[in-house]
Formats: C-alpha cells, structure tokens, sequence
C-alpha cells in the first residue's frame, strides 16, 4: 500500500511537471498506456474484456474519466497537497450515494465527521489565495464523480473481472482524450513524452499494488495508509516546486483526512459489530 501511495503520488508530480500541456491530453496519454497495460493482463488472465455489464462498465468509464480530468485540472493550477486533500473526499461521496445505489445506511455521527472534512476543505480555500473557488468546485466535482465510479464498481463485484472494469475507464479515458485533442492540443517537447509515459506506468503500478493490497488486508487498513500519500503531497509540493505550506491550510488537512478517517473507522466498527450480532444469532 505504501507502494501505491507513492507511485499515484509520482504520477500527480508527473501532471503537475507538465501543466503546460491541457489536461484532456494528459488524460489521453495517461489511458493510452494503461489500455495497453490491461490488455496485455487480460491476455495472460484469459479474461473477457468486453464484459457483460456493458451499460454500468460504460457508466464506471464515463464518470472515472470526468473525475480524472478535473483531478489533473486542480492538480495543474493549485498546490500538489491541496489538490490532493480535496480528492480525499471521495469516500465521503461513495458513502452518501451508496444510500440510494446500494440502499446503505449512513449514521448521524457520519454526518458530524463528514461535515468535520468538509470544513477543512473550505479552510484551505478560505485561507490559501492559491486555491480559487472555481477549481475548489473542480475538485470537489472530481471526488464527486470518484464516488459514483466506486459505486458502480462496487455494483459490479464478484461479476466483471477487476481488470475489465479497469479497462473501460482506461478507453472511454483514451476515447474522450482522443476527440479532444481536435479542440486543444499542444506538442510535447523533450522531456514532456517521457514524464506523460511515466504517468501511465505509476498511475497503473499504484493500481496494480492497491488491488493487492485490498486482496490481501481489510478496506479500513488500506485506507488508512493510503492517506499517508498527503506527505508525498505535501513533501513534493515543497521541495520539487517550492509551494509554501500555510499551518491553517495544515489545519484544514488534518480536519480532512481526520473527518474521512473517523468515518471509516466508525462505519467499520458497525460492521464488526453487526457481524458479531448475525454469528451469536445464529
């Protein structure tokens, strides 16, 4: 899991590194390499990759792919740790929407600690004149679509092939990157061909560690370190691209990940607690 954070971490200093190159062609670039990367495990696996869930496969796509542009958008034009403390919010919005997609119950402690991350959101804003409301929209839009796709992952588990549903996003990624480039391209020179390879390759290391690391540990466990990336965030912002770190807009990311992190450890415990109750009834 460590393994991951860093390598997603790599790829963000990555898209960060060519902000002068839009985001929709970073976009392109980055599901380009990774579509060759699922088709070359789906051949090994022996898996289908047309799937069956053609409607909720092309629904997962479409919504990672917004996500993934606005998150390459807010991290272009604001702070590395910023941009990735409000992405943090995904969980939040899975959890929210999973009450009407999957029918789950939310408790109103929940409530306390999502309204807890999302003032911390809204304390980077408030605070640090980097951050502008437009692209604090952007990112939250972003975690927003987040959530929907984990979502419709979660609706298709035990159904499709991890690397199926992967795929999908990966091309309707490459598909929607492609007709933008008729729109708004600008030619990589030098460096930029090998950083925007590169973002492909961590961007598809850090997935292939986190569906380890989620094989082989609890959710909860992998959450909890997968926020450890914030100090990637944080370190890179400061020593790669000299971004200055205010102790209010530190504030607001502990408020964040502390909200998220409380929610998750609570939602966990019910869970256990539910389990326990099933087993004595039994």
């Amino acid at each position: 899991m460590f393994l991951s954070t860093l390598a997603f971490s790599l790829a963000n200093v990555l898209v960060k590194q060519v902000s002068h190159i839009p985001a929709m062609e970073v976009v392109f670039f980055r599901c380009l390499f990774a579509t060759a990367f699922c088709f070359i495990g789906l051949y090994r696996t022996g898996a289908d990759w047309k799937g069956s869930h053609r409607g909720l496969l092309l629904a997962r796509g479409i919504f990672g792919t917004t996500a993934l542009y606005f998150f390459f958008l807010t991290v272009q034009n604001t702070p590395l740790a910023s941009a990735m403390t409000i992405q943090y919010l995904s969980p939040i919005f899975t959890s929210v929407i999973a009450i009407a997609v999957l029918s789950e119950k939310v408790k109103a402690v929940q409530w306390l600690f999502y309204a807890m991350a999302f003032a911390g959101v809204l304390l980077i804003q408030q605070f640090d004149a980097r951050i502008s409301p437009f692209y604090l929209a952007i990112g939250i839009l972003s975690a927003f679509c987040s959530g929907v796709a984990y979502n419709l992952v979660r609706r298709m588990r035990e159904q499709e092939h991890p690397l199926t549903v992967v795929l999908h996003f990966q091309l309707v990624g490459a598909v929607a990157g492609f007709a933008s480039l008729f729109f708004a391209w600008k030619t990589p020179e030098g460096w930029d061909w090998l950083w925007l390879f590169l973002i492909g390759v961590f961007s598809q290391l850090g997935q292939i560690f986190l569906t380890n690391a989620l094989q082989r540990e609890k959710a909860t466990g992998v959450a909890i370190i997968n926020y450890t990336g914030l100090v990637y965030g944080i370190f890179f912002g400061v020593f790669i691209f000299g971004e200055q770190l205010f102790p209010v807009t530190l504030l607001g990311m502990l408020l964040v990940v502390g909200g998220v992190l409380l929610s998750l450890f609570f939602s966990n415990r019910e869970n256990r607690r539910f389990a326990e109750l099933d087993v004595t009834q039994a």
